[in-house]
């Protein structure tokens, strides 16, 4: 190893320190080496000296004698030329290989691809790098097909048939024999399995597994769109059955064996059309002049017995998923909406968190506890919102707030809203204190208006409007921040010598360090700073105070999106890192076992410890966890899909009209711009902004023109036309309308 920066008095030669650096990668074969670390071990202490060490360990992971593992992180490239992965089809023909084992993606030209699918299992064969080229591979073998499915509109005539598909992976349309095609006529929705691609054919070869119905009805558009992230549109009948069998009644041995609470005031607050009620709140003034504040979570993991039919079908959904007109529960019907659902009047089994605490909203003590309760009402949230500011006792935002939605109530038979005006009052005034001490502790305080849908029985959107946060929300939101937090402390937090026990954990990493310097620099041209180093609560301070400075200004929603992409996604992992967004050390998912399976497994894993029992197996709830991550993302990605198709058909009868717009979104192929009254949004292509040669900035979010300077920026208001409405392809595209 290299004594010094120097040899014989001379500064380092790059072949000098090319040789240090091999040596050191060739005696430590395994090791993964960070910069600094090179840079202590061969004592490179100069400025000069590590700018040349970079330069040279740029060359060898170049030439693929080293592999970068991580951002600056170095190891010996210790494969051969032949290794297995998985092949990923992108829709701009710059298809990867990702090899076994990590390391970056590999170029795979459409040439070199082998007719291999999107997800694909494959064996590739790196190829001599060209100079001045990326590293390029070859699949040679295709050992697993990926089951994905295709869903696409079918075209049938004579003799054969094509599946055309808006699936841009696959550059060609889907040959199907006439023998496979299960009765589907032209027009219908179709889902397809490939079934082979030979060497010399230009089309796959498919088969029809399913008819969705008639092209461009509803019912048909919405179940596509499950089928195209493959996610579930049915429910299979034998988990049907099984639920059927369950029997819903409530024995006096299993009251006896849990904590009564049916006779204290109890309610679900929930959205107006809501079925499934996971959670309920009670409340009670005790002698000593303490709340004893109840959170009741219904009691799924005494219905579903772990490894049943039943269970097996909800590991494999992991969550419910919501589109614009419809639920598709991650349990069967019977079970979620009625069961395990808390129903006003109903006696039912929950599992619960009961705290008592002062007015300060101050935790005196808490425990857990398998009970019997017997919620009073059925509250909406615009029921207690409405109670609250009649009350004076709303945020002074909430009435200058837009977005209300006033509905009627649900049960005109239901107990008057004002029985519970002071247990409402009391709550909504412990939620805020909770709250404040949240962000006073670096919590960060985003709020994001939803896009929601007026539809009719046929499921054609009428009206758009907005779901906006307030306190009714914020009070259910708050006290199950606070039982999803303790009941992970009580599992997380363990004395320094002792191991914690397997469990289920929502972590949420800090922002990308990158992506939160670029935002400060983005931010200085409206006159704002951000702090971008030092600790997590110093850093979330920092965010918070800029969310809260432009707030009402128009740059708002701008820094907030920014500020949004700066984030990390939150997830499940038994490997607990905290959740960085709410400022927790601890924090799970506990209060929603009806529509997500890891409240299922906390729920399962908190009786289990409770009782005595030994720490659960990490690797089968770590593959659970990632499992339940991976469909989250899907459900979500379904979600905006079936709100851009409402927004498609809602725009569709509006060709040529002209709307006020913001620019929401800036890509090298043209500028999204989302209309300021409906919040649909839709793309002005780069191809009819032919004023000037634009090129994209992707640094400062806008595209500038080349000769005219003209800039079009994230946050800018424009006019636009509706020009064209694609309903297949989920597509609005709009015209900027130049100012005269």
């Amino acid at each position: 190893m290299g004594k010094s920066q120097k040899k014989g008095g001379k500064r380092l030669k790059k072949k000098e320190l090319a040789k240090m650096l091999i040596d050191l990668f060739q005696n430590n074969p395994s090791e993964v080496y960070d910069v600094k670390t090179i840079f202590r071990l061969l004592k490179l202490d100069t400025h000069p000296a590590k700018m040349l060490c970079m330069d040279v360990l740029e060359e060898m992971a170049l030439d693929d004698y080293i592999v970068e593992k991580e951002k600056l992180k170095y190891r010996l490239n210790t494969s051969g030329q032949v290794l297995e992965g998985v092949f990923r089809r992108k829709a701009n023909g710059k298809n990867t290989f990702v090899p076994d084992g990590g390391g970056e993606p590999i170029l795979v030209a459409e040439r070199n691809s082998a007719h291999a699918m999107d997800g694909d299992r494959v064996k590739a064969t790196l190829l001599a790098r060209r100079k001045h080229h990326v590293r390029e591979a070859q699949v040679t073998e295709i050992l697993k097909r990926s089951s994905k499915n295709f869903v696409g509109t079918l075209k049938v005539s004579k003799d054969y048939a094509f599946l055309l598909t808006e699936d841009r992976t696959l550059a060609n349309d889907i040959f199907i024999p006439k023998g496979a095609l299960k009765g589907g006529k032209s027009g219908d929705k179709a889902v397809v399995a490939i079934t082979e691609w030979p060497d010399n054919a230009k089309n796959p070869i498919g088969k029809v597994l399913d008819i969705l119905g008639k092209s461009g009805e509803n019912n048909t558009e919405m179940h596509a769109i499950l089928a195209e992230y493959g996610l579930p549109y049915s429910y299979p009948e034998e988990v049907e059955k099984a639920a059927d069998r369950i029997d819903p009644g409530i024995t006096p041995e299993e009251i006896a064996r849990r904590e009564d609470m049916r006779g204290i005031t109890t309610f679900t607050i929930d959205p107006r059309d809501a079925k499934d009620f996971d959670d309920a709140l009670s409340i009670r003034s005790l002698s000593d002049g303490l709340w004893e504040i109840g959170v009741h979570i219904a009691d799924v993991s005494h219905y579903v017995q772990e490894g049943s039919i039943i269970d097996k079908e909800a590991v494999k959904r992991a969550t419910s998923i919501y589109l614009v007109d419809r639920t598709i529960p991650m349990l069967p019907e019977r079970l979620c909406n009625f069961i395990c659902s808390l129903r006003p009047n109903e006696e039912k089994l929950a599992y619960s968190v009961i705290f008592k605490m002062d007015d300060q909203a101050e935790i005196k003590s808490w425990h857990l506890a398998h009970t019997v309760i017997k919620s009073d009402r059925r509250f909406t949230y615009e029921e207690v919102q409405e109670l609250l500011e009649k009350n004076q006792e709303a945020s002074p935002e909430d009435y200058r707030m837009p977005g209300d939605h006033k509905v009627p109530p649900l049960d005109p038979n239901a107990l008057p809203v004002e029985n519970f005006k002071d247990e409402l009052i009391t709550l909504n005034r412990l939620a805020k204190k909770l709250r404040s001490k949240r962000f006073a502790n670096g919590a960060i305080d985003f709020d994001r208006n939803e896009v929601r849908f007026e539809i009719d029985e046929k499921g054609k959107p009428l009206s758009v409007y907005f779901k906006v946060a307030k306190d009714a929300n914020k009070l259910v939101e708050e006290f199950m921040l606070l039982a999803n937090r303790t009941v992970a402390e009580s599992i997380g937090k363990v004395p320094k010598n002792k191991t914690a026990k397997t469990f289920p954990y929502r972590i949420h990493d800090l922002p990308d360090p990158a992506k939160l310097m670029n935002l400060s620099e983005f931010i200085v041209k409206f006159g704002y700073k951000l702090k971008t180093s030092g600790t997590k609560s110093e850093v979330s301070r920092g965010l918070n105070k800029l969310l809260e400075e432009v707030r009402g200004k128009k740059e708002q929603n701008l820094i907030e999106t920014v500020s949004l992409r700066a984030m990390m996604k939150a997830r499940y992992s038994t490997h607990n890192i905290g959740h960085y967004g709410l400022a927790f050390d601890y924090y799970t998912h506990f209060t929603s076992p009806i529509r997500r399976y890891p409240d299922v497994m906390v729920h399962r894993l908190l009786t289990r410890y409770a009782d005595g029992g030994r720490s659960a197996n990490r690797d089968k709830y770590e593959e659970l966890c990632e499992h339940s991550s991976e469909m989250e993302q899907l459900a979500a990605s379904a979600e905006r899909a079936s709100i851009k198709y409402k927004q498609v058909e809602f725009m569709s009868d509006k060709l040529g009209e002209v709307f006020e717009g913001t620019i929401s979104g800036v890509t090298e192929f043209g500028l999204y711009v989302e209309v300021n009254e409906n919040k649909c949004e839709g793309m002005v292509p780069l191809r009819d902004l032919d004023d000037d040669y634009y090129e994209f900035d992707e640094k400062n979010y806008c595209l500038w023109g080349r000769k005219y300077h003209h800039r079009y920026s994230l946050g800018d208001q424009v006019k636009i036309q509706v020009a064209r409405a694609n309903l297949d392809k989920k597509q609005l595209d709009f015209a900027l309308v130049k100012e005269k």
